[in-house]
């Protein structure tokens, strides 16, 4: 069987030491379809986003790019605005035929927390090719606010692939006659297209937009922070609202979506040609997320060069559906503690619930 591997399978790779750690792994850190990544022990604040390079170590580049050292043993501040790389507790020794793709975990792009992999030799974020052996890194560069980290924290994830995963259009048309992806028609080009909700079944607010001047969210703290010292509520009785350039907003999509369990779904961003913004940074819909249990997707949204009118209904991004290797033995919402199943237009775990008006 090809496809993504499961969580009986990482719990494999682990024992065989293709995923190997000094430090223990933890509960919870495996995933139904993914595993997460742990900081280490220290930041290196470096002057631009870097990739290693061909027949180049991140160590090497490191020495070219460092301003200076992190201790984060006792708790450290990542400054807004700044880029950094930090060791990862878990390193790999991946067999040939399996690759892996990593990803921002859910609330780290509900922060909007840019948070991507490197590794030795590497020409693309995020992408790690077969046969790959060595350390993993994260580079993370705070966007919107300063954020307080601490070794073993986990803002990233890492998916493994055996061979081809991903359905084809024929496919995915298919699954969704016998078992509906969406709650409503499926456009289905290269993935399953997702719209913005700019219409809300009660009220005005469609979203939040992340204020320019705040303090430090310390990462560790969950429902501790007051949503209005962070996000401004972003309204709209028309159906459509202004995207500002610069400006970091979060926006729900219409459908309700449907992760079935023996598949997983990764979202695509958008085409630049259809208009100049990013609709994620955080991409895996582990299976089950949704089933079941009607959940709209969270849309990360950062607009760039000009001002974009944003109208409900718009088709803003895609998910790419893959096959599973094997039926998880622990499924998204059902086997463990999930944040965001059945969520709606929900900001990231940290933050309190808006209070009712």
């Amino acid at each position: 069987m090809t496809g993504v591997l499961p969580s009986q399978r990482l719990r494999a790779l682990i024992g065989s030491g293709a995923i190997s750690s000094q430090t223990k792994f933890v509960e919870g850190q495996i995933q139904p379809a993914s595993l997460d990544l742990r900081l280490g022990s220290v930041a290196y604040r470096v002057r631009a986003s870097f990739l290693a390079g061909k027949g180049r170590k991140v160590s090497e580049r490191l020495e070219e790019f460092e301003m200076h050292r992190v201790d984060l043993s006792k708790g450290a501040v990542l400054e807004k605005g700044c880029v950094y790389v930090v060791p990862l507790m878990e390193e790999l020794a991946l067999p040939e035929g399996l690759t892996a793709v990593a990803n921002a975990k859910s609330s780290t792009g509900r922060l909007d927390l840019l948070t991507r992999t490197i590794t030795d030799g590497g020409t693309e974020f995020d992408r790690i090719p077969a046969g790959y052996a060595g350390p993993l890194y994260a580079e993370i560069c705070p966007r919107s606010f300063s954020v307080l980290v601490r070794p073993g924290m986990r803002l990233n994830q890492i998916r493994f692939r055996d061979g081809q995963a991903v359905v084809s259009d024929a496919d995915l048309t298919a699954l969704h006659a016998a078992e509906p992806l969406v709650d409503g028609p499926a456009v289905i080009d290269e993935g399953l297209g997702f719209s913005v909700d700019l219409r809300p079944a009660a009220g005005t607010l469609v979203g939040y937009r992340a204020k320019p001047h705040t303090g430090v969210i310390d990462l560790d703290l969950l429902g501790h922070y007051e949503p209005s010292d962070y996000w401004e509520e972003v309204h709209s009785d028309q159906g459509r609202i202004i995207l500002d350039p610069g400006a970091f907003y979060i926006l729900v999509s219409r459908e309700a979506v449907s992760i079935p369990p023996s598949y997983a779904a990764e979202m695509a961003p958008f085409l630049a040609m259809v208009g100049e913004f990013r609709v994620h940074y955080a991409g895996f819909f582990d299976p089950g997320f949704g089933h079941g249990v009607p959940a709209r997707g969270v849309l990360e949204v950062r607009c760039h060069e000009a001002p974009f009118v944003l109208e409900h209904g718009q088709v803003v991004g895609r998910l790419v559906y893959e096959h599973m290797e094997a039926l998880p033995d622990q499924l998204y919402g059902v086997d463990i503690k999930s944040n965001y199943q059945g969520q709606g237009l929900k900001l990231s775990k940290h933050f309190r619930a808006p209070r009712p008006r």
